[in-house]
């Protein structure tokens, strides 16, 4: 970009030969948009660890700036610690530190290890060698107790160490504006990056918000559910995310998050109905 918004890709380490090569060609294409950087997610208890670590080190022999997504899941200290050992090596300077999930089964096998532990962990054994992404959540976490104690626990997270977070997607300007209101309050003053997630099958979207907590502004619902045509839900999902993405440019955002799920078209249309020259 030739201005100061920072723009960020996020990318799922594909499963087959097939999806590795599209994800590749991806990554050329949305290079164009010059990202601050590439990021990779992390499976449910470490399950795409070692895929996650594939794409990342390819990636950097590329001269690609890439955060992995990390967490411990269900690994110990020492795996983790390798892991990291393995990202220096490839000149990774950048992480994205995640409570996680645990793989379906694993129950009460291992004890989740909570975000600002990990970060704490990196900082200790790492110090400033990696700049430090964290999530955050402007409608909250669905397993927040409250809607303070979840920006109490954001701010643990920087706390101990973090350096920015990314948002949950959301489709409500006005929840991500609120929400830097409530964290500047409780002294949180690292920058928040709200996380966007263009729109292309309504179906998908409504069954993976539901499960995130992420919420789908009643007209817009209506309006999806209404259309038969695909051409009509990625016109109209065109259409609401760019005035988002927009509405949160003016409004004081430091850059945007991409949820790319590994396609090409639905974000660069959207970077390329921006004035961001």
């Amino acid at each position: 970009m030739t201005n100061n918004t920072r723009i960020s890709f996020e990318f799922f380490p594909p499963k087959t030969p097939e999806g590795r090569e599209k994800l590749y060609k991806t990554r050329e294409t949305l290079q164009e948009f010059q990202p601050a950087f590439f990021s990779v997610t992390y499976g449910a208890g470490g399950t795409t660890r070692e895929t996650t670590a594939d794409i990342v080190t390819n990636l950097r022999r590329d001269g690609i700036s890439i955060a992995p997504h990390l967490s411990f899941g269900g690994d110990d200290e020492e795996t983790v610690l390798a892991l990291l050992d393995r990202y220096q090596e490839a000149g990774v300077d950048r992480i994205v530190a995640l409570r996680g999930d645990m793989p379906s089964g694993m129950g009460a096998v291992a004890q989740l290890v909570y975000a600002n532990e990990l970060v704490a962990f990196i900082r200790r054994h790492t110090g400033d060698q990696f700049h430090l992404e964290v999530a955050a959540y402007p409608e909250i976490h669905p397993e927040a107790e409250h809607y303070d104690a979840d920006i109490g626990y954001l701010k643990g997270k920087f706390d101990a160490g973090a350096n920015s977070a990314l948002t949950q997607y959301f489709y409500n300007p006005d929840a991500y504006f609120y929400f830097l209101d409530q964290c500047e309050k409780a002294g949180i003053d690292a920058p928040i990056y709200p996380g966007i997630m263009p729109i292309t099958n309504f179906t998908n979207l409504a069954r993976f918000s539901k499960n995130c907590g992420a919420e789908i502004p009643r007209w817009l619902r209506r309006r999806m559910e209404s259309f038969s045509n695909p051409e009509d839900t990625r016109k109209l999902g065109l259409e609401v995310v760019t005035d988002l993405c927009e509405t949160l440019l003016e409004g004081g955002a430091p850059g945007l998050h991409f949820y790319t799920m590994n396609q090409v078209d639905p974000t660069a249309e959207i970077l390329r109905s921006l004035s961001l020259d």
